[in-house]
């Protein structure tokens, strides 16, 4: 598992595939990314260290325009 910050947590239900918690990760312990991490809950906006076990994920976020084109503050004279 691989993460950088601004990424999302979820962690599921092993018996539904139901959400049962998600947030956003706002510190990392490892250069690489790997746990564990700071995740600040969507429920409850308190911050805690998670080590994810099996029935976690990362959700990437993507940081910043994917197409240099559509970054509006871009003039075009560059």
């Amino acid at each position: 598992m691989h993460a950088r910050l601004g990424d999302v947590l979820i962690v599921e239900s092993p018996t539904t595939g139901v959400t049962k918690r998600d947030g956003e990760i706002v510190g990392l312990h490892h250069e690489d990314g790997t746990p564990p991490y700071d995740v600040r809950w969507s429920d409850t906006r308190e911050v805690t260290l998670v080590f994810p076990g099996p029935d976690a994920h990362v959700r990437h976020v993507v940081h910043g325009p994917a197409d240099p084109a559509a970054d509006p503050g871009r003039t075009g004279t560059d």
